[in-house]
């Protein structure tokens, strides 16, 4: 049952995605906010369609951590879960994500015209370069910035690797930057059908101000990230046991870093 309930979900996820880029195509028209709101109306979609399908709720806590405007917010990434999740929370947003996302017919379009910013990792040069630009432009419109330390999804409980860019725009933005810990790989894990019932747990933490030195910075956002992740997956994991196939291995070994 939970194999057919995945792949029902997966094919629902997929058929209610692609009505709704066709269907919305006209906000393309409309400007940035008007895509970012058929973006809100999908991730809702998504999380319902999750949730009666497979049993797996989001549960957000900490919202009076969260700033709308004119902040970082730095998340762990498990899953593509909380990228679909986070999307719920904030009004005006931009996300820093791989070029190679753009190329993707339609999708790509709505990317470009929402003014996400698309980094080229081939040129790491060019692309810390064309992020402190975008994202300066973007916190002065006081939009919120997403970004995922570590680039790319990580297993629960997998080492961390935490790059260097999420401090440079730090910096360079000079603007607060609002940790959040999850625990959504154990229900969506990484490269997988599977969607396991429960309910995955969004934490925003406290803000860590602006003006920090780079090193206090990253020491800060790490420790707290990984600490309260940690406590997330204990506690799923006490709830339901079922769930610990979907942990990392401690000694995984780390993708090499950008």
């Amino acid at each position: 049952m939970l194999y057919l309930r995945s792949l029902l979900f997966n094919v629902a996820f997929y058929l209610c995605t692609t009505i709704l880029a066709i269907g919305g195509l006209p906000t393309m028209f409309f400007g940035r906010k008007a895509i970012l709101e058929l973006a809100r109306v999908w991730a809702r979609a998504t999380l319902w369609l999750l949730d009666a399908i497979c049993g797996v709720k989001v549960a957000f806590r900490g919202l009076e951590n969260l700033h709308q405007e004119g902040c970082i917010i730095a998340a762990k990434h498990q899953s593509a879960l909380e990228t679909i999740a986070l999307v719920t929370q904030v009004k005006d947003f931009t996300y820093i994500l791989k070029r190679e996302l753009t190329f993707i017919p339609v999708f790509g379009q709505y990317l470009l015209r929402s003014d996400q910013i698309a980094i080229n990792r081939a040129n790491r040069s060019a692309a810390m370069r064309d992020l402190m630009a975008l994202a300066g432009k973007a916190i002065a419109e006081r939009r919120a910035i997403f970004i995922f330390p570590e680039g790319t999804r990580r297993p629960p409980g997998a080492p961390p690797l935490y790059k260097s860019g999420v401090s440079r725009l730090y910096v360079a933005a000079n603007a607060p930057c609002v940790p959040v810990a999850l625990n959504s790989g154990l229900f969506w894990p990484r490269r997988a059908l599977l969607r396991r019932p429960g309910t995955a747990v969004i934490e925003f933490l406290p803000a860590i101000p602006a003006g920090l030195p780079t090193n206090e910075f990253a020491r800060l956002l790490q420790d707290r990230i990984e600490a309260a992740s940690d406590r997330l997956i204990a506690d799923a994991l006490a709830a339901d046991p079922r769930l610990a196939p979907n942990l990392g291995k401690k000694d995984e070994a780390a993708p090499a870093a950008h």
